[in-house]
């Protein structure tokens, strides 16, 4: 598979995610107008496409998908419009497909922490902040010639947005890959990516 297929492989993912986001408006505007629960659990699945940027590797598109459970483990505290609460979670990722110039790899990854601040929803909308990493697993080498073991990371900027225990998120994601010096050459890949997932909060009994 070729460069040139890859923007219509993003544009196809890109419409997975919108059509995601539009199901999980319609269910939490339906849904009883209740959050994140200090106690409280989120479950999530979620989708992403981007693509390569300078400081990496260039010319590689990224599709990944996953799903995400975090646990709420604070209040809301903190003063004004830093006002929020602090979320643990955890990522299975059991599809990665990286488009390179002349391959593509499968990849299957597991991110064993992610923190997340979620600030105080006002009139539906909650803006959050997401820093997370792990481990990431190719059928390919990733760069080519380099490693198929190789540790990704990233932060993220989004909204969750809904007044029900169900939610659907849109997030700006930066993303790095790379094998952390296992090998000698280490170029390693950095990555915009756009996301959308479709939660639910669930609370304490």
């Amino acid at each position: 598979m070729g460069p040139s297929r890859m923007p219509a492989l993003l544009r196809c993912a890109a419409l997975v995610c919108g059509l995601c986001a539009s199901t999980a408006l319609g269910r939490a505007q339906s849904l009883d107008p209740q959050g994140p629960e200090q106690g409280g659990t989120e479950l999530q699945v979620w989708s992403g496409a981007g693509h390569s940027v300078k400081g990496g590797t260039n010319k590689i598109a990224v599709w990944n998908a996953g799903i995400r459970y975090g646990w709420v483990f604070t209040r809301p505290h903190g003063p004004g419009i830093l006002r929020g609460q602090f979320e643990y979670a955890i990522d299975w990722v059991p599809l990665n497909l990286i488009f390179q110039p002349h391959s593509v790899a499968y990849g299957a990854g597991f991110n064993p922490f992610a923190l997340k601040w979620l600030s105080v929803p006002r009139h539906g909308v909650t803006p959050y902040i997401d820093l997370g990493g792990g481990v990431l697993y190719t059928s390919r080498e990733v760069p080519a010639g380099i490693s198929n073991i190789n540790f990704a990371s990233g932060s993220g900027v989004g909204v969750n947005i809904g007044r029900g225990k169900a939610h659907w998120s849109l997030e700006l994601r930066w993303m790095h890959i790379s094998d952390a010096g296992l090998t000698e050459v280490n170029p390693g890949i950095n990555t915009v990516q756009v996301r959308a997932g479709l939660g639910w909060f669930r609370h304490r009994e």
